[in-house]
C-alpha cells in the first residue's frame, strides 16, 4: 500500500514513513492510491471478532511494511479493556466502544472510555505505541508538533509520555478550553511533554503546526512530526469503530446504519467516509457543528469560506471550534475525483484565507453517492438537547454529543438505526453540565480534583519563529 498526497507533487510513500513525516512534502494530506475494498465474506467474519482482531483486520488493509505479528501485538497492546476502561451506562468494557440504546433505532456510540475521557484516545493510544515502535526499528527520534483545541492535545500527551525517543510540542488556544481539559494537559510532569498556549484560537495554532511542516528544511533538521489528525494512522484507527457500530446496531450484513459524527476538523467522520467507500453499509454520515459553521454551510450549499479567529465563536463545544478543517482536504481530493491540480487550485485560495465554490461543478453534483448530510446546533440547542437526554434516556451527554443529538433527530431514515458518535464525557464540561442540569457529572475516581494540581504551561503569542526557538531550545 502506498500513500499520495491531495496536492500530487510529493512521491507515494510507504505507511512508516508517513506515520513520521505528517504533512507532505507539497503541502497536502496523504491518502492511500486507493481505498481496500471489503467483501461480504469479510464483513461476515469480521462480525465475530473482538475490537482488537478487528482493528487488525482493517490497519492490515493499509499497513504492509510492519510485519503482521509485530502489528498483532501492537494493537493487541492497544485495544484492552483496561485502557478503555472508564465505560458508563452499562456498557461492556470488553467490546471497547459499546452502544448505549437510547430508543429503537438509536444509539450512542461509548468512544471516550480511554484515559482522557475523549474518542481522541481511540488512535492516539495506537499513535503512540506505533511511533515506538518505528522509532526502536530505525534508531531515530522524532519531536512531535500538535495542537489541540481541548481533546487531541491530552490524548497526545497521555499516549506519548514517558515514550523513549519521542518529545511532544502541544499547542492550544490560551483560556480557550474547559477547566478540566487544561488541567488534564499541563498538570503532566513527564520530562517529554511541553504545553504552549497560545493567544488566539484553534486555528491560529493549527496555521502554526502547518507552517512548521511546510519548512521543509527545519522539519527534517529537528525531525518534526505530527499527532493531529492531519497524521493518516490516525483516521486510519477511527476506522476501526466505525466498523465495531456498525455490527453493534445490525444483526446481519443486509442492514444499512446511518452516523452522526459532531465534527470540527473533519477528520472524525472522514474516517466514516473511507469506511463507507471501502463497502461498509453505512446509508448516511450526519455532520453536526456547533456555531462554528463552516462545514455545515459547505455541504448545504457547495461554498467552502474559513473564517478568520475574530470571526471564530467561543463555544459551551469547544473542541468544534474550529473555522479551518485540516481534514476536510481529504474529502474534497475524493470529491473532485482524485484530482490533485483541482486540490492545489482550491487550497491555494484557502491558505490565503478566501472562500471557494464548487456549487456550479460537475463534482458538486456528484456529492450525493458520497452520503452525506448536515446541520448545526447552538448553545441553547446543546442545553436543551443534554435536558431531552437525561429525562427521556437517563444518560447524560457532553456539549458535543448533544450536538450530535440534536442533529441526528433532524436526520433520522425510517427503517435505518442512527448511531451518535459520543465524544467525550460529561465530566471534561462541567460549567455547560450544572447549567443544564443543576448537578455534577460523575467523574472517575483518579480525575477526581485534577483542577487543583500544578499546572505547567508557557503563554506564547502566535508567532512561527518564536515557537521554532522553543522547540530548538529544547532538543
Amino acid at each position: 500500500m502506498r500513500y499520495l498526497s491531495t496536492r500530487g507533487q510529493s512521491a507515494p510513500q510507504a505507511f512508516c514513513d508517513i506515520l513520521l513525516g505528517g504533512l507532505a512534502p507539497d503541502g497536502g494530506l496523504y491518502l492511500p492510491e486507493s481505498y481496500p475494498q471489503i467483501t461480504r465474506a469479510e464483513l461476515d467474519a469480521w462480525r465475530q471478532l473482538s475490537y482488537a482482531d478487528l482493528a487488525f483486520e482493517i490497519l492490515s488493509k493499509f499497513i504492509d511494511d510492519i510485519p503482521a505479528a509485530d502489528l498483532k501485538a501492537i494493537v493487541t497492546k492497544t485495544y484492552t479493556a483496561d485502557v478503555y476502561r472508564f465505560t458508563r451506562n452499562g456498557g461492556n468494557a470488553a467490546e471497547i466502544t459499546p452502544l448505549t440504546k437510547l430508543e429503537d433505532g438509536l444509539y450512542t456510540q461509548e468512544l471516550s472510555n480511554g484515559p482522557t475521557l475523549a474518542f481522541k484516545d481511540m488512535a492516539m493510544q495506537l499513535l503512540g505505541n506505533l511511533f515506538e515502535y518505528v522509532l526502536d526499528q530505525r534508531g531515530q527520534a522524532i519531536n512531535i508538533l500538535g495542537a489541540t483545541s481541548g481533546d487531541t492535545g491530552s490524548a497526545a500527551e497521555y499516549a506519548m509520555r514517558g515514550k523513549h525517543n519521542v518529545r511532544v510540542f502541544m499547542l492550544s488556544p490560551d483560556g480557550k478550553m474547559s477547566a478540566f481539559q487544561r488541567a488534564q494537559m499541563y498538570s503532566l510532569k513527564d520530562a517529554n511533554i511541553f504545553n504552549i498556549a497560545v493567544r488566539g484560537m484553534f486555528d491560529d495554532a493549527q496555521d502554526i503546526v502547518k507552517a512548521v511542516s511546510n519548512d521543509a528544511e527545519f522539519k527534517a533538521k529537528y525531525k518534526i512530526g505530527a499527532v493531529n489528525s492531519i497524521n493518516w494512522a490516525r483516521v486510519a484507527a477511527q476506522i476501526v469503530y466505525y466498523f465495531q457500530g456498525y455490527f453493534l446496531a445490525t444483526q446481519s450484513n443486509d442492514e444499512q446504519v446511518a452516523f452522526c459524527v459532531p465534527s470540527g476538523n473533519f477528520g472524525n467522520i472522514c474516517a466514516g467516509h473511507i469506511a463507507r467507500q471501502m463497502g461498509l453499509p453505512i446509508a448516511k454520515l450526519v455532520l453536526a457543528t456547533n456555531e462554528n459553521d463552516v462545514l455545515d454551510e459547505f455541504f448545504k450549499t457547495g461554498v467552502y469560506r474559513p473564517r478568520t479567529s475574530a470571526e471564530t465563536s467561543v463555544t459551551s463545544s469547544p473542541s468544534m471550534d474550529i473555522s479551518k478543517a485540516s481534514n476536510f482536504e481529504r474529502f474534497v481530493f475524493d470529491l473532485v475525483g482524485r484530482d490533485p491540480a483541482i486540490v492545489r487550485e482550491l487550497w491555494a485560495k484557502v491558505d490565503k484565507g478566501e472562500a471557494f465554490d464548487l456549487s456550479a461543478t460537475v463534482h458538486w453534483q456528484n456529492r450525493e453517492k458520497f452520503g452525506f448530510v448536515s446541520g448545526k446546533s447552538s448553545h441553547i440547542d446543546r442545553i436543551n438537547t443534554i435536558r431531552f437526554a437525561q429525562g427521556r434516556y437517563n444518560v447524560m451527554l457532553d456539549t458535543h454529543t448533544a450536538d450530535g443529538l440534536k442533529v441526528a433527530l433532524e436526520n433520522r431514515i425510517p427503517g435505518v438505526n442512527m448511531v451518535v458518535l459520543e465524544t467525550a464525557q460529561p465530566a471534561k464540561f462541567e460549567e455547560t453540565i450544572r447549567e443544564a442540569l443543576g448537578t455534577e457529572p460523575v467523574r472517575p475516581a483518579e480525575l477526581k480534583g485534577i483542577e487543583a494540581l500544578e499546572q505547567q504551561v508557557v503563554v506564547m503569542d502566535p508567532d512561527v519563529n518564536a515557537i521554532k526557538q522553543f522547540i530548538v531550545d529544547r532538543v
